[in-house]
């Protein structure tokens, strides 16, 4: 993996929906939805501030909540995958088969 690249989990709770749904498309270009209101995403610097940037001109401040949180190393190895989400790797760790 990249050095620069860096694991990345969001978390949102948006009260309108119209800004919802904008955030959402913002994020799902940046990273795989893994449940309703969250996001994992492999970013580096330049790319974490673009999604933070795009993110901080939809939302309302007063009334939403958006939360970047990383993901060490250390605890990116200790993952525990059940049910659906252990059917699909998270970002990064995709593998493909070139014929």
């Amino acid at each position: 993996m990249n050095r620069d690249l860096g694991r990345f989990v969001a978390c949102y709770d948006v009260a309108n929906n119209r800004r919802r749904r904008k955030i959402v498309e913002i994020l799902d270009g940046y990273g795989a939805r893994v449940q309703e209101s969250v996001f994992e995403m492999l970013l580096d610097c330049k790319l974490l501030e673009a999604v933070v940037a795009a993110v901080s001109k939809v939302m309302d401040g007063k009334e939403d909540r958006i939360t970047f949180y990383p993901v060490c190393r250390a605890c990116e190895g200790r993952r525990i995958d059940l049910g659906l989400a252990a059917e699909k790797p998270p970002p990064g760790r995709e593998k493909y088969i070139i014929i």
